[in-house]
């Protein structure tokens, strides 16, 4: 065997040991196994499944990118091809590289490139470039011994690792050029430095092929592929010291044949029942594609993020004040400039990459429909109030959660506000409420009386505690009205339900208001932040709020 030395031997790849396995494959004393494969997951499965190596077709590439075994596809199309199958895998592979790309310098510079990518070696078939797939036709005409030899040592005086391998593929017994001719082109192969023969055949017996082993006497190592005479049981192979047998191209073929079935049957059927219990899983996909090392990248690399709170609406009550406009809908459903007023308030949300939302419905349920949101039914919206609605999605209520009405507008900013302010339980509160109407006693609010007043100024970053809340609160002492609006963190949640546990208990849960439940809570000793907002909101509740909202977008 020929050895190379040179300056560049001390270039090494990332993975040099893609080389050595290889190497150690073709040098054997056993019988080794190179299954093919054609893109980056069908190398995983080869190696998933158990193979020491993996044969990386010319025929089984080209048909994967839908051109003909002819050198339709670039080398560099292959090698893009070859470079996704090496990152996605640990063990070598050997390329299928034709005639080597063309003559002695593209020879070179394939061995070069390979190398790069850590492709563990080439075979080159002695035909002529371009090639045509050695099972059509009669007779191929094959390349000058001297000149194919040229190539084997520019390969071999070009590759960068000492263990690449170059295998010589002998195309005489294809090519009806007889067993003579075959055994004095492998001999030469060896003598210019070739690293293993491959014998090539298409008879559908082994005859030939276990003559020319028989023959040969194991003078380099030789590989062989059984994909016509496939009938021949592996083990005469083995006792004929073969080194290495590719399964060329099952891969490939089993797809194709599976890919049919199942496009037929979805195009016959129309419907997606049949099939789906006979193929891979998406999660088998994600499995292969290595998405659970992503996962963990992610935590590794990426900047802790809080995560998102999920958010409840409540949106149970029709809105009578609206009269016959809520005849056949809630008035979360009302109409605001070509939108559903709940649809404006899951796209403030969703702006804000909340998600989760849970939606309390109750007069004219069927009729509150908007997709990607989870319902939950308050049927006694009649005779309950705002907790018993929000009872109704208890299960919703677990780490930080942002609850709402369903008949509000805000703008985008607040809601972001509320989201990073400090609290376990932070209502939205408007510090401007005068400026909607200076009587506090004109209609329903939820007042709110804060441990300070609202200061204007460049900063006001003391944290403001909710010291009393609802409709009867003096004049004097209201810092503002509630918007509807209100946080809750992990600590918080369990707060709100186990007040709303304590008021199921003593029978004041059924009719109770949200302001009664923030009120028991301060009374038991919660912390209930406020947070400031100037302003910029409004409620629905009546005609002339209809009017305002159409103004307010």
């Amino acid at each position: 065997m020929r050895a190379v030395k040179s300056e560049a031997m001390a270039i090494q790849t990332s993975d040099p040991s893609k080389f050595r396995q290889l190497r150690t494959l073709l040098e054997s004393a056993d019988t080794e196994f190179l299954m093919e494969a054609h893109n980056g997951i069908s190398a995983k499965i080869a190696e998933e499944t158990g193979f020491k190596g993996i044969w990386a077709s010319g025929l089984s590439i080209s048909a994967a990118l839908g051109v003909r075994d002819s050198n339709e596809a670039s080398w560099t199309q292959v090698l893009e091809v070859l470079e996704f199958m090496a990152d996605a895998t640990t063990i070598p592979i050997l390329v299928d590289g034709d005639t080597g790309y063309g003559n002695f310098n593209n020879m070179r510079r394939a061995v070069q490139k390979l190398i790069q990518r850590g492709i563990g070696g080439i075979c080159i078939e002695d035909k002529l470039f371009p090639k045509t797939n050695s099972f059509i036709g009669e007779g191929q005409p094959l390349a000058d011994i001297d000149e194919f030899c040229g190539k084997i040592k520019a390969g071999k005086d070009s590759q960068t690792d000492a263990d690449f391998s170059i295998v010589a593929r002998v195309e005489a017994l294809i090519s009806g050029w007889g067993m003579e001719e075959a055994l004095k082109r492998a001999e030469a192969y060896r003598k210019a430095g070739a690293d293993a023969i491959l014998i090539h055949s298409k008879r559908n017996d082994a005859i030939e092929i276990l003559q020319f082993l028989k023959e040969w006497a194991n003078r380099a190592p030789v590989v062989i592929v059984p994909t016509t005479y496939y009938k021949t049981p592996t083990k005469e192979f083995q006792d004929a010291k073969t080194s290495v047998i590719i399964w060329a191209n099952h891969n490939i073929r089993a797809s194709i044949a599976a890919m049919r079935d199942v496009s037929a049957r979805i195009q016959r059927e129309q419907f997606l029942g049949g099939v789906e219990d006979n193929i891979a899983t998406v999660n088998d996909i994600f499995n292969l594609a290595g998405n659970a090392e992503l996962s963990q990248a992610e935590k590794r690399y990426l900047p802790v993020t809080k995560p998102m709170p999920r958010a409840i609406v409540l949106a149970a009550s029709r809105g009578n004040e609206l009269g016959g406009l809520t005849e056949h809908h809630p008035k979360c459903m009302i109409d605001i400039r070509g939108q559903p007023l709940l649809r404006r308030m899951v796209s403030t949300l969703n702006e804000e990459k909340i998600r989760e939302i849970a939606v309390v419905r109750g007069y004219k349920k069927e009729t509150v429909n908007l997709p990607s949101i989870d319902y939950v039914d308050n049927d006694r919206y009649m005779v309950t109030g705002e907790v018993a609605t929000l009872a109704c999605a208890e299960k919703f209520i677990k780490g930080d959660v942002i609850v709402s009405y369903g008949d509000i507008l805000f703008r985008h900013y607040i809601l972001p506000l509320l989201i990073n302010a400090e609290g376990d339980i932070v209502l939205a509160v408007d510090a401007l409420w005068r400026e909607r109407d200076p009587d506090p006693q004109s209609h329903v609010r939820d007042l709110v009386q804060g441990s300070r007043p609202f200061r204007t100024g460049y900063l006001d970053d003391d944290a403001v505690h909710l010291k009393g809340m609802g409709r009867d609160i003096k004049a004097d002492n209201v810092h503002g009205e509630w918007i509807g609006l209100a946080k809750l963190s992990a600590k918080g949640s369990e707060l709100v339900k186990a007040e709303m546990a304590a008021m199921r208990a003593d029978g004041t849960a059924e009719n109770a208001d949200l302001t009664m439940l923030f009120a028991r809570l301060i009374k038991s000793g919660a912390d209930i932040r406020v947070l400031y907002v100037t302003g910029h909101w409004l409620d629905v509740d009546n005609a002339t709020d209809l009017e305002n909202a159409q103004k307010f977008l």
